[in-house]
């Protein structure tokens, strides 16, 4: 196999690099060499244990993870830290669940890099609502349902143009709306969704631990209860397609 002609993970920049949704197998390549090379690493909480451990000896683990309704790390004290350990000379990897621009704040980092002249390079990785989906045998488009899909932030169900959502997506992912998953779909049957529509929550997707939960809009407040996040949740008819295509 002719060895692929990675880029140089310089002394003094900052990558920032996708995780994937658990799965150590799902990492990229360039995330991989990254994780090998890398001097210092601040993580996010949602990173698998079994991916730190690929990291190279010596490497400096850093946590500065963000949880909803837990202490979490103030963002502007994450980009700083990340400037000040890049102007130690360090090679820097900042290693985000999913995909670094994907609800993952990645683009506040870079600006703040961009805006403190440091190098940086983005590496995407795969995001939940497309891995965790695939894991749970649920194709996000398919020719027989839908050509499009919208992808929401549910942490607040009071803000966001709900009905306009309902009326104009047949297929909707809802990261980090667990929590409010009774009064999205409260918002959304009113709005027109068939009380009776396909809904599935994938918590702890691609891991060992993934549970699937096939529920409906007017249930689906009910199924939740008890499921331990994190948890990717899609709702619209390419979800019937889980009970023919979960290979897991």
């Amino acid at each position: 196999m002719t060895e692929l002609d990675l880029p140089e993970f310089a002394a003094g920049s900052v990558w920032l690099v996708g995780a994937g949704p658990g799965d150590p197998g799902l990492l990229s390549v360039l995330a991989l060499h990254a994780l090998r090379r890398a001097d210092a690493i601040v993580y996010d909480a949602l990173v698998d244990r079994r991916i730190l451990a690929l990291a190279g000896a010596g490497a400096e683990l850093d946590f500065a993870g963000k949880r909803g309704g837990r202490p979490s790390a103030r963002q502007p004290d994450i980009s700083a830290r990340l400037i000040a350990l890049a102007r130690q000379g360090r090679r820097v990897l900042r290693l985000k669940g999913g995909d670094p621009f994907v609800f993952g704040r990645g683009g506040e980092e870079a600006l703040a890099l961009a805006e403190a002249g440091i190098p940086y390079r983005i590496v995407p990785g795969i995001t939940a609502g497309i891995g965790g989906l695939a894991y749970a045998g649920i194709p996000l488009t398919h020719r027989a349902t839908n050509s499009a899909a919208t992808f929401i932030t549910g942490h607040d169900a009071e803000s966001g143009d709900w009905a306009a959502i309902a009326r104009g997506s047949p297929v909707i992912v809802v990261y980090m709306g667990l929590n409010h998953l009774g009064a999205i779909a409260a918002r959304l049957i009113a709005a027109g969704r068939d009380a009776g529509e396909k809904v599935a929550i994938v918590a702890k997707a691609t891991t060992p631990e993934q549970r699937v939960v096939i529920t409906t809009l007017a249930e689906a407040e009910a199924a939740a209860a008890g499921i331990e996040g994190p948890a990717v949740i899609v709702i619209g008819e390419i979800v019937r397609f889980a009970a023919a295509l979960a290979w897991i």
